[in-house]
């Protein structure tokens, strides 16, 4: 008894904020390393969901500086519609305090904890109070916090609240200093590039340490807010249809059809008769044994999916072809938005894409970039459904090498677009694994890897029409050559000889004693305009005939000819310079032309 009477004494209850304080790491916090991106992701999802409940342009400031040792200051700045002083320090002292918790859409972030945790990671490792500055409108003043958390009770403790000026006619600047290292400032840059690729109408200016950098956007359109459903029969659970229905007196029907998604009068009648109870009676009235009837009725009722082009948004097939195109430069890209899906009456929607060659790296496996509701997965990389699917895939079928992954110069993106993503932990790093979709992931990638395979083998025959094509040119002129010598009379142009043989447009690149030439002999058929476009170390500022346009970026000239190539004529450019670089024909179709490059 004596020892009951001890223990009794050591047992009290604790709050959110202090069972977070000593479990960081189920919300990311794990380490010094990895607290910077945490806490910058977490930022970040708040700024892009504000702008886009407010239908602006997101335009993100991030500043990520070392004010002492192992100190560092993150701020991150947006140009949303700002927040209600009031609510301030609630949103970031307080843990399990959010709009978003109980609404069924698709946003980045929806349980209230992710700033918040920033917020108690900062105190515990460097004891600096969180600043915050917002602003309303226009008409409003900006409003200045010095915010902590209270760990026995989780309230925020307002060190500092004052009104000031502020430049920003509305936004959130949000600063925290903690305790932290920059080894991870490959995966933060990655991290930001990844999210821009996703959020292509959002501008993100950097600071990290001395150096400054911008990810642009590559839409002007402000993509559209998603609008809260009301839940499904579907995926309801006893205790949230117990709390619904004891919180109102209303019939039963009317609470079907008003309070579940896709519940129409005559679905609602159904789900009674199911439930063998009276469309009349009230919801306050029912017991436990009639709500697990209702309950019943409800998972068997034949109800339509829910409106998922109100509560999700999609990135788009074109916009994801934008973002990849923006970061990555490759031969190939192609993007599938999958319909919309339903798992456990959660709306969910996969969209994916490949991109191949270019400057990707040939060694090693694909790089394989994860996203759920626009955020990159960055962590737990092995534990994600994602991985598994892609790993599922016989990418040997595509002609493409697989070792687990697949392997070569590949980009494969995988978006899952959810009211409800159903992640393995906290710290939303990896997606768990819900058969129906994996099944939409495997159908999508296996949408591309056919695209992927038809690429590769037109690549492939251009490639072999290519070398017989080199082949010719470097034969012809040889047995010219010869002939001239045994008969004693001038060398021929066989340039029209091979434009004959071969039917097509065919373009020879070649440089000699320091003169580039490119000579073009068209026995394609085709008459009109063709450009030539260049890209090399040589400016052709004494180019015949002369260039009609010309730019420069870090050392590259980019030069575009416009060239009348009349059918069966042979026209030439030249200049001086090195050679080398990239040579492409536009204006005829590719079936009718053929590029070589003699230097190669």
């Amino acid at each position: 008894m004596v020892l009951a009477d001890e223990l009794a004494k050591q047992q009290r209850s604790i709050s959110v904020a202090e069972f977070f304080e000593k479990n960081k790491h189920l919300l990311g916090f794990d380490s010094p390393t990895r607290g910077v991106i945490t806490t910058i992701k977490e930022a970040v999802d708040n700024a892009l969901d504000a702008c886009e409940e407010a239908r602006v342009l997101p335009d993100i400031f991030i500043s990520i500086k070392k004010t002492a040792n192992d100190i560092f200051r993150i701020i991150v700045e947006d140009n949303g519609p700002g927040i209600v002083p009031a609510q301030i320090p609630f949103v970031f002292g307080k843990l399990l305090y959010g709009s978003r918790f109980h609404q069924i859409r698709q946003t980045r972030g929806q349980q209230g904890i992710g700033i918040s945790a920033a917020v108690l990671y900062a105190q515990l490792t460097s004891g600096v109070p969180t600043i915050v500055i917002s602003r309303t409108g226009p008409k409003e003043s900006a409003h200045r916090f010095e915010i902590q958390i209270q760990i026995e009770t989780n309230e925020p403790d307002i060190l500092k609240s004052e009104a000031i000026e502020w430049d920003r006619i509305h936004g959130t600047r949000v600063q925290i200093e903690f305790k932290s290292t920059m080894a991870a400032r490959k995966k933060l840059i990655e991290y930001l590039r990844y999210t821009s690729i996703v959020n292509p109408h959002a501008r993100f200016r950097v600071e990290l340490d001395d150096e400054a950098f911008t990810f642009e956007r590559v839409s002007q359109e402000v993509i559209a807010c998603p609008v809260a459903i009301q839940p499904h029969p579907h995926g309801i659970e006893f205790g949230q249809l117990k709390r619904m229905a004891q919180g109102g007196s209303e019939r039963l029907l009317d609470f079907l059809v008003n309070g579940f998604s896709r519940v129409g009068k005559k679905s609602a009648q159904e789900i009674c008769d199911r439930a063998g109870l009276e469309p009349t009676i009230k919801t306050d009235s029912l017991d436990t044994d009639k709500l697990k009837t209702l309950l019943a009725a409800m998972q068997a009722a034949a109800v339509p999916a829910p409106p998922s082009s109100q509560c999700l948004s999609p990135i788009g097939e074109e916009l994801i072809r934008r973002g990849l195109d923006k970061e990555f430069q490759m031969d190939f890209v192609a993007a599938r938005t999958r319909a919309s899906s339903v798992f456990s009456g959660h709306s969910f929607m996969v969209e994916a894409a490949i991109g191949y060659g270019g400057k990707l790296t040939a060694d090693g496996n694909a790089i394989l970039l994860r996203f759920a509701n626009r955020v990159p997965l960055m962590y737990q990389q092995g534990a994600c459904a994602i991985t598994d699917c892609v790993s599922r895939v016989n990418w040997k079928s595509y002609n493409i090498s697989q070792q687990g992954l697949p392997t070569g110069p590949i980009l494969i993106l995988v978006h899952v677009a959810s009211t409800n993503v159903p992640f393995t932990s906290e710290s939303k790093d990896a997606i768990a694994s819900i058969p129906e979709i994996e099944k939409e992931v495997v159908l999508a990638l296996q949408d591309l890897g056919r695209d992927l395979k038809l690429f590769v083998s037109h690549r492939d025959k251009n490639k072999l029409a290519e070398d017989r094509a080199r082949a010719v040119c470097a034969i012809i002129p040889e047995i010219a050559e010869k002939v001239s010598e045994i008969v004693e009379k001038p060398i021929v142009d066989t340039s029209p000889i091979e434009g004959k043989l071969m039917r097509k447009l065919i373009v020879k690149k070649s440089t000699r004693a320091g003169k580039v030439t490119i000579e073009l002999a068209n026995y394609s058929g085709f008459d009109g305009e063709i450009s030539v476009y260049e890209i090399s170390a040589d400016s052709a500022s004494d180019s015949t005939p002369r260039v009609d346009f010309v730019s420069e970026m870090d050392g590259q000239f980019t030069k575009v000819w416009k060239i009348l190539a009349p059918s069966r004529e042979v026209s030439r450019i030249s200049y001086s310079g090195k050679g080398g670089g990239i040579l492409e024909i536009r204006g005829i179709d590719d079936a009718k032309k053929m590029v070589v490059d003699l230097d190669v």
